[in-house]
């Protein structure tokens, strides 16, 4: 897995087209949720950068058979200073277009780091799905992303929550390459 490209055009069309009908669906009948769970929860990750959880969004489904945490980061296209709470506030907006991906369970949404990258960390029931998403967003996320800033990671057997509560679980060999998806430290929201 983690083949870090898009899908063609056609097939990513296709994915999102499902996803965002299936997403009219889920949020007519209110099974998407956005919890206050983990928000102001501060990481740090193993490439020395702190983004913080500004969103967390829960789709009410059955149990998860094959776990997974799927990362994504990205870098916005002329994007600066106030533009950065526009996007925060807009996103929400951009609900539809991952819920209603087969296997989607829930998503922390992080604010951008230092260097302008924003993340987001994923469980996911079933890897294939997850990077079946991922290379589908890489579409969307071309319109509004600096060129070569898209990247994403697949984990399979792990979920975000024992990804926060042991980070340091993580296998350091196999992450090495991408510190940027490596929590090592979590700092609770203050007080």
């Amino acid at each position: 897995m983690n083949v870090q490209a898009p899908l063609p055009y056609r097939e990513a069309a296709v994915g999102v087209g499902r996803c965002v009908a299936t997403s009219a669906a889920l949020l007519a009948r209110r099974r998407v949720h956005h919890r206050g769970k983990n928000l102001g929860t501060a990481v740090v990750f193993a490439d020395d950068t702190t983004a913080t959880v500004y969103r967390s969004t829960t789709l009410e489904s059955g149990p998860v058979t094959d776990p997974c945490v799927l990362a994504v980061a990205f870098r916005l296209r002329l994007v600066h200073g106030r533009g950065h709470a526009l996007f925060r506030a807009e996103s929400l907006l951009n609900t539809p277009l991952f819920v209603g991906f087969p296997g989607f369970v829930s998503k922390l949404w992080f604010a951008h780091d230092d260097h302008g990258v924003y993340r987001g960390i994923y469980d996911w029931d079933g890897p294939a799905r997850a990077e079946h998403y991922a290379r589908c967003l890489w579409r969307v996320l071309a319109l509004v992303s600096e060129p070569g800033s898209i990247r994403y990671l697949v984990r399979p057997g792990l979920e975000v929550s024992e990804l926060l509560a042991h980070p340091e679980s993580l296998d350091e060999s196999a992450s090495d390459e991408e510190p940027w998806s490596r929590p090592v430290r979590i700092l609770p929201p203050p007080n």
